[in-house]
């Protein structure tokens, strides 16, 4: 029996923790958010319009919205982590593709070239961050 038990609890140890993926997740996404927010300051202070069908973007607004779909991800990750044999390849398969898939609004948007590229610059810096963080934290 005890041989048993020491081997349940190896098989435990091993298994990166849920409390670790949102720990690092969280904090990945809080980063992902200041430097998405910061980045458009930049372009902005830069000249470029963060005008999107004569609407101006605030630049907290980059940050809020690095903040909810970094919620998402983790949701995903969550899941991936849950339900799947490989989660770190399914994460990354996934990402990639969700990546790809946010450009897909930016380019059809109403905004100058320049204002484009800077909405898809913020979308794969925050991938950039995030990606890895959640990536290390799933086996």
């Amino acid at each position: 029996m005890a041989a048993t038990l020491s081997t349940v609890s190896t098989a435990t140890t091993n298994a990166p923790s849920v409390g670790r993926l949102l720990r690092d997740g969280v904090v990945a996404s809080v980063l992902a958010a200041v430097a998405t927010a910061a980045v458009a300051g930049a372009g902005q202070a830069a000249g470029i319009s963060l005008n999107v069908s004569g609407a101006p973007i605030p630049v907290v607004g980059f940050a809020v919205m690095t903040a909810i779909f970094a919620t998402v991800g983790l949701l995903i990750a969550l899941g991936l982590r849950r339900f799947t044999a490989r989660p770190r390849t399914a994460w990354l398969r996934t990402t990639v593709v969700l990546t790809a898939l946010s450009f897909v609004p930016d380019l059809l948007s109403d905004a100058a070239p320049t204002t484009k590229a800077l909405l898809m610059t913020t979308h794969l810096i925050a991938a950039v961050i995030i990606v890895p963080a959640v990536a290390r934290r799933l086996s």
